[in-house]
C-alpha cells in the first residue's frame, strides 16, 4: 500500500492513485473463492439484465462477462432488446431474484423510454442486489444496516483504503448527488467518521467548498469541471467521471493537466475507479454464493 501524505503541498508531485493493482488483488481473491465454492458444488453466477442497444453499454457488459469468466464466475447476459417494456424488465428481474442458482443481479442502463430505473430496481431481491440498485439497499446503507453499496461508490472507499488515506475526522466533499455514486459515497464516508459536504449543480461558488476538502470525490459526468481553482495541495481527489471523447477515449470530471502538481493524489481516468468497480461486483457475487 502507498500512503498519501496529509501535509502535501503544491511543490510535491501528485501521486497517481491507479486502481489496476487493487482490482487485480480483488480478482485474485475472488478467483480463489470461486474455485473453492465450485469444488463444493456451488458455482457463483451473475445475471446482467440488458434492455438497450447502446454500444458503450454493450462494451461494459462484455467487459464484465469476460472478467467474470476469468474469475470462475458464470455470467448470464439477459438481453431483452431495446424495445422491452418496463413489465418485461420487471418480470425478468423478479424471476432471477427467485432463481436459487443466481447469486447476483445487475440492471444495466440506459433503459428504454418510459422505464424508470429506481422503480424497476426495486424488483431485485436485496440479497442479490450486488450493485446496490434497489432503493431498499440504499435505505439500509443510510441507516447503517448491512447492504451492498453501489459498486462504484464502494470502489471509492476501497481506493482510499488501499492508499491509506485517513478519513476519520477529515473533511470530505462529494460533488454529485446521484443514487449510484454521490449519495452512497457520502454515506460510506460518514460511516468512517468523516465530515461530509455534498455539492451539486445548484451549489454556488463550488470552489469555496472543494478547497476545504482533504478528500474530494467528483461524480457529475461533466468533463473538466474541477480545475486548479477548486483544489489545494492537501487534497486527495477521486475522479469518478467517465466522459467519452471524440477520438474514442475517456476523460474524467477533473482537468488532470490543470490540477497535476497541485493536489497530493489523483485517480486516473481510465484506470482508476473503473477496474475496482468491476472487481467489487464480482466480489459481491462470490460473497453471496458463499452464503447460499
Amino acid at each position: 500500500m502507498t500512503t498519501i501524505p496529509s501535509s502535501a503541498t503544491s511543490s510535491l508531485a501528485t501521486r497517481t492513485l491507479a486502481g489496476t493493482q487493487l482490482a487485480r488483488d480483488i480478482r485474485a481473491e475472488v478467483t480463489a473463492t470461486a474455485a473453492e465454492l465450485t469444488l463444493g458444488g456451488v458455482t457463483p453466477r451473475l445475471a446482467v439484465v440488458v434492455a438497450t442497444d447502446d454500444e458503450s453499454s454493450a462494451w461494459y457488459v462484455r467487459s464484465i462477462a469476460k472478467t467474470a469468466a476469468k474469475s470462475g464466475i458464470l455470467c448470464d447476459v439477459v438481453d431483452l432488446g431495446a424495445d422491452a417494456t418496463a413489465d418485461d424488465i420487471r418480470a425478468s428481474l423478479a424471476a432471477l431474484s427467485t432463481d436459487p442458482e443466481v447469486h447476483g443481479i445487475i440492471l444495466q442502463t440506459p433503459l428504454p423510454p418510459g422505464a424508470d430505473f429506481e422503480d424497476l430496481a426495486a424488483s431485485i431481491a436485496p440479497e442479490k442486489d450486488v450493485d446496490g440498485a434497489n432503493p431498499l439497499s440504499l435505505g439500509r446503507l443510510a441507516a447503517g444496516l448491512p447492504a451492498y453499496a453501489p459498486a462504484t461508490a464502494a470502489a471509492v472507499l476501497a481506493l482510499l483504503d488501499h492508499y491509506e488515506v485517513p478519513l476519520s475526522g477529515r473533511t470530505c466533499v462529494v460533488v454529485g448527488r446521484s443514487n449510484v455514486v454521490g449519495k452512497p459515497a457520502a454515506q460510506l464516508l460518514l460511516q468512517r467518521d468523516a465530515t461530509v459536504t455534498v455539492c451539486h449543480r445548484y451549489t454556488r461558488d463550488l470552489d469555496n467548498y472543494t478547497r476545504t476538502a482533504d478528500v474530494l470525490v467528483v461524480a457529475v459526468g461533466r468533463p473538466g469541471l474541477i480545475t486548479a481553482q477548486h483544489v489545494t495541495g492537501d487534497t486527495v481527489v477521486i475522479d469518478v467521471g467517465t466522459n467519452p471523447t471524440a477520438d474514442g477515449g475517456l476523460v474524467g470530471d477533473v482537468d488532470e493537466a490543470a490540477v497535476s502538481g497541485l493536489v497530493s493524489g489523483l485517480t486516473p481516468v481510465p484506470g482508476g475507479v473503473g477496474p475496482v468497480t468491476t472487481a467489487l461486483l464480482l466480489k459481491h457475487t462470490v460473497h453471496n454464493a458463499a452464503r447460499s
